[in-house]
């Protein structure tokens, strides 16, 4: 029994190993060929140029972070209210028979391949925008409201069982006291999970900010600054995969130094959950 205890621990630990070299790896390999294309570009001109154009030298990727910013957080307007709302009604108030059915359903959600999201957004979404607005089809728009179906797995999956989590005491002290089910549960039952709740937010900006295919259907692809949501722009994760397979010398270093930028926005959305849970603990 000991040494069977003993290979599992050294196969934990090597797991762990590989775990931690991996992203170790990978960080080594994006700021050392990255950070030396930031200099030769110039850190100012390179993250707050307008200009994105390769055959001209240059290389500004500020229309991509604008670009990443409105689509994820047109995701985060559609998806968050939704995710929570749909997590509290599956947590609280689903009857039993329903939930048997709506839980696999949002389970699904999680399983469909990305780029089968981006082509239900190009066949639907694209000529539905195109018929009712103003515009081409792909835009900030769309893509806001493909990221924004989403990421409503990656939502109601975390915060659900926080909001099963929270003790039941509060719920039932809230009765006593003479408040409605419904007040009970959100004047109670939510604030409580309010840290596991914002948990879930975060984890959703991950999910929208690192999305890749299904954005680069439907959002247009226009290296452009633009303050127009039913016109099309580029993120940096499209512009990187769209790139990459032809991009030499500096042209691809600066697409990897775009995956530093992208790299580093995903650290600090880390950090944020970091530090939400840490406050949820005490």
């Amino acid at each position: 029994m000991k040494v069977k205890e003993k290979i599992m621990e050294f196969v934990f630990l090597l797991t762990a190993i590989v775990s931690v070299v991996a992203v170790v790896l990978i960080c080594v390999f994006l700021f050392a060929n990255g950070i030396p294309a930031m200099k030769e570009i110039g850190f100012a001109e390179f993250l707050t140029g307008t200009k994105w154009k390769p055959g001209n030298d240059k290389y500004g990727i500020f229309p991509m972070i604008l670009g990443s910013i409105y689509v994820t957080g047109g995701a985060l307007i559609i998806g968050v209210p939704v995710g929570v709302l749909m997590s509290i009604f599956l947590a609280r108030f689903c009857p039993a028979k329903l939930y048997k059915v709506l839980k696999p359903i949002v389970d699904l959600l999680a399983g469909i391949p990305s780029i089968v999201y981006g082509f239900f957004g190009l066949v639907v979404l694209v000529p539905l925008i195109r018929e009712h607005f103003d515009s081409r089809g792909q835009s900030i728009l769309c893509a806001a409201i493909l990221l924004g179906i989403m990421i409503l797995p990656t939502i109601i999956g975390a915060s659900e069982p926080t909001i099963r989590a929270v003790d039941e005491s509060y719920y039932e002290g809230a009765l006593a006291l003479g408040a409605t089910h419904e007040r009970s549960v959100f004047t109670v039952i939510v604030p409580a999970a309010k840290s596991g709740i914002f948990a879930a937010i975060v984890l959703g900006v991950g999910r929208a900010l690192g999305e890749t295919m299904a954005v680069m259907m439907v959002v247009g692809n226009q290296p452009r600054v633009t303050h127009n949501v039913l016109e099309g722009i580029r993120t940096l994760t499209t512009n990187i995969v769209m790139e990459m397979g032809y991009a030499t010398d500096l042209h691809r270093e600066a697409l990897i130094a775009t995956g530093v930028v992208l790299f580093v926005f995903i650290l600090i959305i880390n950090l944020c959950f970091s530090l939400i849970k840490r406050s949820g603990k005490e």
